[in-house]
């Protein structure tokens, strides 16, 4: 996953854009400019490498999952708005990850094991039984009437779900249809909740820039403060102050 070459073209030497570059590259292709539009999208082919390694898959290959999320890409690149006042890669994150999801879920990648099947079996008969006693069956009631884990239960009945989209028609009477989407609301990502990500970006771009490395190895990629020491070539004491400084000027600029 850290070298993924297409068409003979190695990853690793795509080129690094600035926040300038993105932000004049995309006024030039949203008018228009194709010679822009393809630097824009060569130059953001690093966020898409850095989604795919979320996604270590083995019996795919890494290319092909790589080739997925650029079409993430490009589709936020048609979709993105500049008038909104976000960045591009607030906006192409969650494109870039569902087309991936997509390819995965399409072909077929993502296999049910025998153990969980044969689970997710008992556990629809244990709720047939406990409806057939006029009782509500719950995950607590399941799991104790099965003897096993509530998340045992959750988990066999997620990998049996099959996905429903959110256009599906859920009633139409008179010609008024109403959809999925119509009756679920987003109580995580409310407009409060989306100015504090926007406020956060903003105290983001204000850090140094081994500062930003440093906390998007530790909190983006999961790395211990050792790990990261080695990487960046300082001590481990170093990275624990720049990090605390760091947390520290975040949480002084939102709030």
């Amino acid at each position: 996953m850290q070298k993924v070459e297409i068409c003979g073209v190695d990853t690793t030497g795509l080129p690094r854009l600035s926040a300038k570059e993105n932000e004049e590259l995309m006024q030039k292709l949203k008018s228009g400019d194709k010679e822009a539009r393809d630097k824009f999208i060569i130059g953001n082919m690093r966020l898409a490498l850095s989604l795919v390694k979320r996604f270590r898959i083995k019996h795919l290959g890494a290319d092909d999952v790589f080739q997925a999320g650029c079409v993430g890409l490009i589709k936020a690149i048609d979709g993105f708005d500049m008038r909104v006042g976000v960045k591009f890669s607030t906006y192409a994150v969650p494109m870039i990850v569902g087309e991936i999801k997509r390819y995965l879920r399409d072909g077929n990648s993502l296999r049910v094991s025998r153990s969980i099947r044969d689970m997710a079996y008992k556990v629809l008969k244990a709720r047939e039984e406990i409806e057939a006693r006029d009782e509500e069956a719950t995950i607590e009631k399941i799991a104790e009437s099965l003897k096993v884990a509530e998340r045992e239960v959750v988990y066999a009945l997620d990998a049996i779900s099959d996905p429903v989209s959110l256009y599906e028609p859920v009633y139409n009477k008179a010609g008024d249809t109403l959809l999925l989407m119509d009756q679920l609301c987003d109580e995580k990502n409310t407009d409060e909740i989306w100015t504090e990500h926007v406020a956060l970006s903003e105290a983001m771009e204000r850090l140094g820039e081994r500062e930003k490395k440093i906390l998007f190895l530790r909190y983006y990629e999961g790395k211990t403060q050792t790990e990261i020491s080695e990487e960046v070539g300082i001590s481990q004491a170093q990275v624990s102050r720049l990090e605390k400084n760091a947390l520290n000027n975040i949480r002084l600029n939102i709030s």
